[in-house]
């Protein structure tokens, strides 16, 4: 079925501005996954009411928890995508750069390597949200790039320095 839904006003500037600074604050790739959040959002909220004008058995117990449903925020679900959950552990130096690393690869979630930036991590998944065995930052995995480099040089810099004094 349908992931998103284009606004109905395609020149609002209020929204725009405010759809801006949400792109940028979380690192989105374009305004549809925004949109999608806030499809996800309706969606969600609309069930929510629908389950309000039913009365039930236990009326009290049941508003509340729908009260919590209906005071989400599109923030919300986007403080839970792996991408900010990355960045806000300190993983990676910035929200683009958290991005970059779950697309390479680079994190796993439990046992999983995941790279899907826009991936919802559930709470009791979030302290098992780590650098994947394979990866050059999870210190175990093999080195990057420059480090074998600065290997490769040393350990030529030290065949020569040796064979230097073997001439000498």
């Amino acid at each position: 079925g349908k992931t998103f839904k284009k606004p109905r006003r395609p020149y609002e500037k209020e929204r725009l501005d405010a759809e801006l600074r949400l792109v940028g604050e979380y690192g989105l790739r374009c305004k549809r996954e925004l949109w999608r959040v806030q499809y996800a959002l309706s969606r969600i909220r609309n069930a929510a009411r629908m389950l309000l004008t039913l009365d039930e058995k236990n009326p009290h117990e049941s508003q509340n928890k729908l009260d919590y449903v209906l005071a989400l925020t599109v923030e919300n679900f986007l403080e839970r995508r792996l991408q900010t959950v990355i960045f806000k552990a300190g993983m990676a130096k910035s929200i683009h750069h958290a991005r970059v690393l779950i697309r390479q690869r680079h994190i796993r979630v439990g046992r999983q390597v995941v790279n899907v930036p826009s991936f919802m991590v559930r709470v009791d998944s979030q302290k098992h949200v780590d650098f994947s065995i394979t990866s050059p930052f999870g210190g175990t995995g093999k080195p990057g790039r420059v480090k074998r480099k600065n290997i490769k040089a040393a350990s030529s810099k030290k065949d020569s320095g040796d064979g230097d004094e073997d001439n000498e």
